[in-house]
Protein backbone atom coordinates (compact mmCIF):
# COMPACT_ATOMS: atom_id res chain seq x y z
CA UNK A 1 0.00 0.00 0.00
CA UNK A 2 1.30 3.45 -0.90
CA UNK A 3 2.19 6.02 1.70
CA UNK A 4 0.43 9.41 1.66
CA UNK A 5 2.06 12.79 1.06
CA UNK A 6 0.58 16.23 1.61
CA UNK A 7 2.32 18.32 -1.07
CA UNK A 8 1.87 22.08 -0.54
CA UNK A 9 2.46 24.21 -3.63
CA UNK A 10 0.52 27.48 -3.95
CA UNK A 11 1.45 27.53 -7.66
CA UNK A 12 -0.12 24.85 -9.86
CA UNK A 13 -1.74 24.76 -13.33
CA UNK A 14 -3.48 26.67 -14.77
CA UNK A 15 -1.10 29.16 -13.12
CA UNK A 16 1.71 29.88 -15.59
CA UNK A 17 4.46 31.16 -13.28
CA UNK A 18 7.73 29.28 -12.94
CA UNK A 19 6.82 27.89 -9.51
CA UNK A 20 3.98 25.83 -10.98
CA UNK A 21 6.26 23.33 -12.70
CA UNK A 22 7.82 21.78 -9.59
CA UNK A 23 4.54 20.20 -8.53
CA UNK A 24 3.30 19.75 -12.11
CA UNK A 25 6.26 17.56 -12.97
CA UNK A 26 6.67 15.58 -9.75
CA UNK A 27 3.19 14.95 -8.39
CA UNK A 28 1.74 12.83 -11.25
CA UNK A 29 4.66 10.37 -11.07
CA UNK A 30 4.89 9.92 -7.29
CA UNK A 31 2.20 7.19 -7.05
CA UNK A 32 4.38 4.97 -9.25
CA UNK A 33 7.06 5.30 -6.59
CA UNK A 34 4.96 4.47 -3.58
CA UNK A 35 3.43 7.83 -2.64
CA UNK A 36 -0.17 8.92 -3.16
CA UNK A 37 -0.42 12.69 -3.13
CA UNK A 38 -2.88 15.22 -1.82
CA UNK A 39 -1.92 18.47 -3.52
CA UNK A 40 -2.79 21.57 -1.51
CA UNK A 41 -2.79 24.64 -3.73
CA UNK A 42 -4.60 27.87 -4.57
CA UNK A 43 -7.83 28.32 -6.48
CA UNK A 44 -7.22 29.75 -9.98
CA UNK A 45 -9.25 32.84 -9.10
CA UNK A 46 -6.53 33.73 -6.60
CA UNK A 47 -3.77 34.11 -9.17
CA UNK A 48 -3.00 37.59 -10.42
CA UNK A 49 -1.47 36.63 -13.76
CA UNK A 50 -2.78 35.08 -16.94
CA UNK A 51 -3.98 31.47 -16.74
CA UNK A 52 -3.15 28.70 -19.22
CA UNK A 53 -5.82 25.95 -19.22
CA UNK A 54 -3.75 23.86 -21.64
CA UNK A 55 -1.03 23.52 -19.01
CA UNK A 56 -3.27 21.35 -16.86
CA UNK A 57 -3.85 18.95 -19.75
CA UNK A 58 -0.15 18.08 -19.91
CA UNK A 59 -0.25 16.03 -16.70
CA UNK A 60 -0.24 12.29 -17.46
CA UNK A 61 -2.59 11.77 -14.52
CA UNK A 62 -4.58 14.16 -12.37
CA UNK A 63 -3.56 14.22 -8.69
CA UNK A 64 -6.05 14.66 -5.91
CA UNK A 65 -6.11 18.44 -5.66
CA UNK A 66 -7.48 20.55 -2.82
CA UNK A 67 -7.67 24.25 -3.64
CA UNK A 68 -8.02 27.13 -1.20
CA UNK A 69 -9.14 30.70 -1.66
CA UNK A 70 -6.49 33.32 -0.79
CA UNK A 71 -7.28 36.80 0.44
CA UNK A 72 -8.36 38.91 -2.54
CA UNK A 73 -5.57 41.02 -3.94
CA UNK A 74 -7.91 44.02 -4.04
CA UNK A 75 -7.85 43.92 -0.24
CA UNK A 76 -4.14 43.33 0.25
CA UNK A 77 -2.55 45.44 -2.49
CA UNK A 78 -3.58 48.75 -0.87
CA UNK A 79 -1.67 47.52 2.20
CA UNK A 80 1.38 46.78 0.08
CA UNK A 81 0.90 43.00 0.32
CA UNK A 82 0.67 41.05 -2.91
CA UNK A 83 2.71 37.95 -2.05
CA UNK A 84 0.64 34.85 -2.88
CA UNK A 85 2.10 32.95 0.06
CA UNK A 86 0.95 35.59 2.53
CA UNK A 87 -2.48 35.95 0.95
CA UNK A 88 -3.05 32.19 0.96
CA UNK A 89 -1.44 31.46 4.34
CA UNK A 90 -4.60 31.53 6.52
CA UNK A 91 -6.59 29.25 4.22
CA UNK A 92 -3.63 26.91 3.62
CA UNK A 93 -3.17 26.63 7.39
CA UNK A 94 -6.85 25.81 8.05
CA UNK A 95 -7.28 23.38 5.18
CA UNK A 96 -3.95 21.63 5.71
CA UNK A 97 -4.69 21.11 9.42
CA UNK A 98 -8.11 19.70 8.60
CA UNK A 99 -6.62 17.26 6.09
CA UNK A 100 -3.96 16.08 8.51
CA UNK A 101 -6.48 15.70 11.33
CA UNK A 102 -9.05 13.69 9.42
CA UNK A 103 -6.89 11.97 6.81
CA UNK A 104 -3.50 11.16 8.37
CA UNK A 105 -0.56 11.54 5.98
CA UNK A 106 2.88 10.01 6.28
CA UNK A 107 4.78 13.17 5.34
CA UNK A 108 4.37 16.83 4.38
CA UNK A 109 6.38 18.53 1.64
CA UNK A 110 6.20 22.30 1.20
CA UNK A 111 7.89 23.83 -1.83
CA UNK A 112 9.07 27.45 -1.96
CA UNK A 113 8.53 29.98 -3.66
CA UNK A 114 6.46 31.56 -2.21
CA UNK A 115 8.26 31.17 1.11
CA UNK A 116 5.72 32.01 3.82
CA UNK A 117 3.77 28.71 3.67
CA UNK A 118 6.98 27.01 4.88
CA UNK A 119 6.17 28.15 8.41
CA UNK A 120 3.26 25.71 8.40
CA UNK A 121 5.64 22.73 8.36
CA UNK A 122 6.90 23.13 11.94
CA UNK A 123 3.38 23.87 13.17
CA UNK A 124 1.90 20.73 11.62
CA UNK A 125 4.88 18.67 12.75
CA UNK A 126 4.32 19.66 16.38
CA UNK A 127 0.57 19.17 16.26
CA UNK A 128 0.31 15.99 14.18
CA UNK A 129 3.78 14.42 14.49
CA UNK A 130 4.09 14.23 10.70
CA UNK A 131 7.59 14.45 9.14
CA UNK A 132 8.17 17.70 7.27
CA UNK A 133 10.34 18.20 4.18
CA UNK A 134 11.13 21.68 2.84
CA UNK A 135 11.84 21.98 -0.89
CA UNK A 136 13.87 24.90 -2.28
CA UNK A 137 13.16 25.96 -5.85
CA UNK A 138 15.11 29.16 -5.11
CA UNK A 139 17.07 30.41 -2.10
CA UNK A 140 14.86 31.69 0.71
CA UNK A 141 17.38 34.49 1.32
CA UNK A 142 19.01 35.65 -1.89
CA UNK A 143 20.09 38.93 -3.41
CA UNK A 144 16.69 40.57 -2.82
CA UNK A 145 17.00 43.30 -0.23
CA UNK A 146 20.79 43.11 -0.25
CA UNK A 147 22.10 43.98 -3.71
CA UNK A 148 18.85 44.29 -5.63
CA UNK A 149 15.18 45.15 -5.20
CA UNK A 150 12.27 46.64 -7.19
CA UNK A 151 13.53 47.99 -10.52
CA UNK A 152 16.99 46.77 -9.52
CA UNK A 153 17.28 49.04 -6.48
CA UNK A 154 17.16 48.12 -2.80
CA UNK A 155 14.39 49.91 -0.89
CA UNK A 156 12.94 49.74 2.61
CA UNK A 157 10.39 47.09 1.68
CA UNK A 158 12.92 44.75 0.08
CA UNK A 159 15.20 45.20 3.11
CA UNK A 160 12.31 44.41 5.45
CA UNK A 161 11.38 41.33 3.41
CA UNK A 162 14.96 40.13 3.65
CA UNK A 163 15.09 40.69 7.40
CA UNK A 164 11.92 38.65 7.89
CA UNK A 165 13.35 35.88 5.69
CA UNK A 166 16.61 35.84 7.66
CA UNK A 167 14.62 35.49 10.88
CA UNK A 168 12.18 32.84 9.67
CA UNK A 169 14.45 30.51 7.70
CA UNK A 170 16.59 29.07 10.53
CA UNK A 171 13.51 28.57 12.70
CA UNK A 172 11.80 26.55 9.99
CA UNK A 173 14.95 24.57 9.18
CA UNK A 174 15.33 23.50 12.81
CA UNK A 175 12.03 21.61 12.48
CA UNK A 176 12.63 20.13 9.03
CA UNK A 177 13.17 16.37 8.87
CA UNK A 178 14.63 16.70 5.38
CA UNK A 179 15.59 19.28 2.78
CA UNK A 180 15.44 19.09 -1.00
CA UNK A 181 16.63 21.74 -3.44
CA UNK A 182 17.30 22.30 -7.12
CA UNK A 183 21.06 22.35 -6.44
CA UNK A 184 23.52 21.26 -3.78
CA UNK A 185 24.78 24.84 -3.55
CA UNK A 186 21.28 26.04 -2.63
CA UNK A 187 21.21 23.48 0.19
CA UNK A 188 24.69 24.37 1.42
CA UNK A 189 23.92 28.09 1.46
CA UNK A 190 20.65 27.55 3.33
CA UNK A 191 22.42 25.48 5.99
CA UNK A 192 25.24 28.03 6.23
CA UNK A 193 22.64 30.68 7.06
CA UNK A 194 21.59 28.54 10.05
CA UNK A 195 24.78 28.01 12.08
CA UNK A 196 24.66 25.30 14.70
CA UNK A 197 21.89 23.42 12.92
CA UNK A 198 22.24 19.64 12.95
CA UNK A 199 22.26 18.84 9.23
CA UNK A 200 19.14 16.88 8.27
CA UNK A 201 19.04 14.47 5.31
CA UNK A 202 19.25 16.39 2.03
CA UNK A 203 18.53 15.67 -1.62
CA UNK A 204 19.58 17.60 -4.72
CA UNK A 205 16.53 17.53 -6.97
CA UNK A 206 16.72 19.59 -10.19
CA UNK A 207 13.58 20.90 -11.87
CA UNK A 208 13.85 18.49 -14.81
CA UNK A 209 11.24 18.19 -17.51
CA UNK A 210 8.69 16.03 -19.28
CA UNK A 211 9.49 14.74 -22.75
CA UNK A 212 5.80 14.05 -23.37
CA UNK A 213 5.22 17.82 -23.48
CA UNK A 214 6.80 17.91 -26.92
CA UNK A 215 4.46 15.19 -28.17
CA UNK A 216 1.51 17.29 -27.00
CA UNK A 217 2.94 20.29 -28.84
CA UNK A 218 3.26 18.23 -32.03
CA UNK A 219 -0.39 17.18 -31.73
CA UNK A 220 -1.57 20.71 -30.92
CA UNK A 221 0.78 23.13 -32.69
CA UNK A 222 0.53 26.79 -31.80
CA UNK A 223 1.06 29.83 -34.02
CA UNK A 224 4.25 31.87 -33.69
CA UNK A 225 3.38 35.55 -34.16
CA UNK A 226 6.76 36.79 -32.92
CA UNK A 227 9.10 35.83 -35.77
CA UNK A 228 9.12 33.97 -39.08
CA UNK A 229 11.51 31.01 -38.81
CA UNK A 230 11.69 30.81 -42.62
CA UNK A 231 12.69 34.41 -43.41
CA UNK A 232 16.39 33.64 -43.85
CA UNK A 233 17.46 35.29 -40.60
CA UNK A 234 19.21 33.57 -37.72
CA UNK A 235 16.71 33.62 -34.86
CA UNK A 236 18.34 33.13 -31.46
CA UNK A 237 15.77 32.69 -28.69
CA UNK A 238 16.02 33.18 -24.93
CA UNK A 239 12.87 32.16 -23.04
CA UNK A 240 12.74 32.86 -19.32
CA UNK A 241 13.09 35.39 -16.55
CA UNK A 242 16.08 37.70 -16.62
CA UNK A 243 17.23 37.72 -13.01
CA UNK A 244 18.90 40.81 -11.49
CA UNK A 245 22.21 38.99 -11.13
CA UNK A 246 21.96 37.80 -14.73
CA UNK A 247 22.51 41.24 -16.23
CA UNK A 248 26.27 40.83 -16.18
CA UNK A 249 25.95 37.77 -18.41
CA UNK A 250 23.46 39.54 -20.67
CA UNK A 251 25.78 42.53 -21.02
CA UNK A 252 28.63 40.23 -22.06
CA UNK A 253 26.41 38.62 -24.71
CA UNK A 254 25.28 41.96 -26.14
CA UNK A 255 28.88 43.23 -26.19
CA UNK A 256 29.72 40.11 -28.20
CA UNK A 257 26.97 40.99 -30.67
CA UNK A 258 28.51 44.46 -31.03
CA UNK A 259 31.96 42.94 -31.62
CA UNK A 260 30.59 40.55 -34.25
CA UNK A 261 28.80 43.46 -35.95
CA UNK A 262 32.08 45.37 -36.19
CA UNK A 263 34.11 42.34 -37.25
CA UNK A 264 31.71 40.73 -39.75
CA UNK A 265 28.82 43.08 -40.60
CA UNK A 266 27.43 40.74 -43.27
CA UNK A 267 27.18 37.79 -40.89
CA UNK A 268 25.85 39.91 -38.04
CA UNK A 269 23.19 41.44 -40.27
CA UNK A 270 21.31 38.12 -40.27
CA UNK A 271 21.25 37.84 -36.48
CA UNK A 272 18.04 38.35 -34.53
CA UNK A 273 18.04 37.90 -30.75
CA UNK A 274 14.59 37.36 -29.25
CA UNK A 275 13.96 37.54 -25.49
CA UNK A 276 10.67 36.21 -24.13
CA UNK A 277 9.22 36.36 -20.62
CA UNK A 278 12.11 38.35 -19.19
CA UNK A 279 9.94 40.07 -16.57
CA UNK A 280 8.36 36.86 -15.23
CA UNK A 281 5.08 38.80 -15.24
CA UNK A 282 2.03 38.02 -17.32
CA UNK A 283 0.71 41.57 -17.57
CA UNK A 284 1.02 43.20 -20.98
CA UNK A 285 2.56 46.35 -19.52
CA UNK A 286 5.56 44.54 -18.03
CA UNK A 287 8.67 46.69 -18.42
CA UNK A 288 11.44 45.57 -20.79
CA UNK A 289 14.72 44.52 -19.22
CA UNK A 290 16.86 43.78 -22.27
CA UNK A 291 16.04 46.63 -24.64
CA UNK A 292 17.43 49.43 -22.41
CA UNK A 293 20.77 47.64 -22.21
CA UNK A 294 20.73 46.82 -25.94
CA UNK A 295 20.11 50.50 -26.65
CA UNK A 296 22.98 51.52 -24.37
CA UNK A 297 25.36 49.14 -26.17
CA UNK A 298 24.20 50.11 -29.66
CA UNK A 299 22.74 46.76 -30.68
CA UNK A 300 19.03 47.43 -30.26
CA UNK A 301 18.45 46.77 -33.99
CA UNK A 302 19.46 43.15 -33.40
CA UNK A 303 17.17 42.61 -30.40
CA UNK A 304 13.46 42.11 -29.79
CA UNK A 305 11.93 41.64 -26.37
CA UNK A 306 8.56 40.36 -25.22
CA UNK A 307 8.69 40.99 -21.44
CA UNK A 308 5.44 39.22 -20.42
CA UNK A 309 5.79 35.57 -19.59
CA UNK A 310 4.69 33.25 -22.40
CA UNK A 311 2.34 30.36 -21.81
CA UNK A 312 4.36 27.17 -21.49
CA UNK A 313 3.39 25.69 -24.86
CA UNK A 314 4.05 29.04 -26.54
CA UNK A 315 7.52 29.01 -24.99
CA UNK A 316 8.12 25.51 -26.36
CA UNK A 317 6.88 26.70 -29.75
CA UNK A 318 9.39 29.55 -30.08
CA UNK A 319 12.17 27.25 -28.88
CA UNK A 320 11.44 24.49 -31.36
CA UNK A 321 11.17 27.03 -34.21
CA UNK A 322 14.31 28.96 -33.29
CA UNK A 323 17.51 28.76 -35.30
CA UNK A 324 19.32 28.36 -32.00
CA UNK A 325 18.66 28.80 -28.28
CA UNK A 326 20.32 31.07 -25.74
CA UNK A 327 20.82 29.85 -22.18
CA UNK A 328 22.08 32.61 -19.90
CA UNK A 329 23.23 32.06 -16.34
CA UNK A 330 23.80 34.28 -13.36
CA UNK A 331 26.77 35.42 -11.33
CA UNK A 332 25.35 33.34 -8.47
CA UNK A 333 26.99 29.94 -8.10
CA UNK A 334 23.77 28.16 -7.17
CA UNK A 335 21.99 29.21 -10.34
CA UNK A 336 20.34 26.33 -12.18
CA UNK A 337 18.27 26.61 -15.33
CA UNK A 338 14.85 25.02 -15.24
CA UNK A 339 14.86 25.47 -19.01
CA UNK A 340 17.90 23.24 -19.57
CA UNK A 341 15.98 20.00 -19.99
CA UNK A 342 13.34 21.32 -22.45
CA UNK A 343 16.00 23.31 -24.31
CA UNK A 344 17.98 20.17 -25.10
CA UNK A 345 14.82 18.24 -25.95
CA UNK A 346 13.90 21.00 -28.43
CA UNK A 347 16.79 19.67 -30.56
CA UNK A 348 18.08 23.09 -31.56
CA UNK A 349 21.68 24.37 -31.38
CA UNK A 350 22.46 26.04 -28.06
CA UNK A 351 24.78 28.85 -26.96
CA UNK A 352 25.11 28.65 -23.17
CA UNK A 353 26.84 31.16 -20.87
CA UNK A 354 27.17 30.06 -17.22
CA UNK A 355 29.17 30.31 -14.04
CA UNK A 356 31.65 27.43 -13.92
CA UNK A 357 30.23 26.25 -10.58
CA UNK A 358 26.67 25.94 -11.88
CA UNK A 359 25.35 22.39 -12.12
CA UNK A 360 24.22 23.30 -15.64
CA UNK A 361 27.85 23.29 -16.79
CA UNK A 362 28.58 19.75 -15.62
CA UNK A 363 25.37 18.50 -17.24
CA UNK A 364 26.04 20.21 -20.56
CA UNK A 365 29.58 18.85 -20.71
CA UNK A 366 28.30 15.33 -20.16
CA UNK A 367 25.35 15.62 -22.53
CA UNK A 368 26.59 17.53 -25.58
CA UNK A 369 29.43 19.10 -27.51
CA UNK A 370 29.77 21.46 -30.52
CA UNK A 371 28.19 22.13 -32.89
CA UNK A 372 24.99 21.29 -31.00
CA UNK A 373 25.99 23.02 -27.77
CA UNK A 374 28.56 25.80 -27.44
CA UNK A 375 29.44 26.61 -23.85
CA UNK A 376 31.31 29.60 -22.42
CA UNK A 377 31.93 29.73 -18.69
CA UNK A 378 33.12 32.32 -16.21
CA UNK A 379 33.84 32.29 -12.48
CA UNK A 380 34.34 34.59 -9.50
CA UNK A 381 37.77 35.68 -10.75
CA UNK A 382 37.19 35.76 -14.51
CA UNK A 383 33.81 37.41 -14.78
CA UNK A 384 31.38 37.17 -17.67
CA UNK A 385 32.54 40.56 -18.90
CA UNK A 386 36.06 39.18 -19.23
CA UNK A 387 34.85 36.45 -21.58
CA UNK A 388 33.44 38.64 -24.36
CA UNK A 389 36.09 37.52 -26.88
CA UNK A 390 35.24 33.85 -26.26
CA UNK A 391 31.51 34.57 -26.51
CA UNK A 392 32.07 36.45 -29.78
CA UNK A 393 33.99 33.51 -31.22
CA UNK A 394 31.27 31.02 -30.31
CA UNK A 395 28.53 33.35 -31.52
CA UNK A 396 30.31 33.77 -34.86
CA UNK A 397 30.76 30.01 -35.23
CA UNK A 398 27.10 29.43 -34.42
CA UNK A 399 25.92 32.11 -36.84
CA UNK A 400 28.15 30.79 -39.62
CA UNK A 401 26.92 27.20 -39.25
CA UNK A 402 23.86 26.79 -37.00
CA UNK A 403 23.60 23.02 -36.86
CA UNK A 404 22.12 20.49 -34.48
CA UNK A 405 23.89 17.14 -34.82
CA UNK A 406 22.21 14.28 -32.91
CA UNK A 407 25.55 12.47 -32.85
CA UNK A 408 26.94 15.16 -30.55
CA UNK A 409 24.09 14.97 -28.03
CA UNK A 410 23.63 12.12 -25.58
CA UNK A 411 20.00 12.38 -24.58
CA UNK A 412 20.40 9.39 -22.25
CA UNK A 413 22.25 11.75 -19.90
CA UNK A 414 19.02 13.70 -19.63
CA UNK A 415 17.05 10.71 -18.40
CA UNK A 416 18.19 11.41 -14.86
CA UNK A 417 16.41 14.77 -15.19
CA UNK A 418 13.12 13.33 -16.44
CA UNK A 419 10.09 13.98 -14.27
CA UNK A 420 9.61 10.24 -13.77
CA UNK A 421 13.19 9.65 -12.61
CA UNK A 422 13.19 12.69 -10.32
CA UNK A 423 9.89 11.63 -8.77
CA UNK A 424 11.50 8.28 -8.05
CA UNK A 425 14.38 9.96 -6.26
CA UNK A 426 11.97 12.04 -4.22
CA UNK A 427 9.87 9.00 -3.34
CA UNK A 428 12.96 7.12 -2.11
CA UNK A 429 14.03 10.15 -0.08
CA UNK A 430 10.61 10.40 1.57
CA UNK A 431 10.78 6.68 2.36
CA UNK A 432 14.10 7.31 4.09
CA UNK A 433 12.64 10.17 6.12
CA UNK A 434 9.79 7.98 7.32
CA UNK A 435 12.09 5.03 8.08
CA UNK A 436 14.52 7.14 10.05
CA UNK A 437 11.71 8.42 12.21
CA UNK A 438 13.23 11.86 12.38
CA UNK A 439 10.13 13.52 13.80
CA UNK A 440 11.54 15.27 16.80
CA UNK A 441 8.74 16.03 19.29
CA UNK A 442 8.86 19.63 20.45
Amino acid sequence: MNRRLLFVSPHFPPDTTAGTHRARLLVPHLPAHGWDVTLLTVDPSGYEGRLDPDLATLNPSAPRTVRVQPLPVRWTRPLGLGDLGLRALPSLARTGARLLEHEPHDAVLITIYPTYPAILGPRWRRRFGVPFVLDYQDPWVGAWGSTTGPAGHVDWKSRATRRVAEWLEPRVLRSADGLTAVSAATLDEALARSPGLLRPPTLELPIGGESADFAVLAERPRPNPWFDPNDGCLHLVYAGTLLPLGFETLRALLRAVAELRDRDPELAARLRLHFFGTSNQTTTNAAPRVLPLATELGVVDWVTEHPPRLDYLDALTVQTQATALLLLGSSERHYTASKLYPALLARRPVLALYHEASTVVATLRRAARPPSVRLVTYDDETRAGDRVAAITAELAALAAAPRYDPATVDLSVLEEFSALRLAGRLGAFLDEIVRRGLSRRT
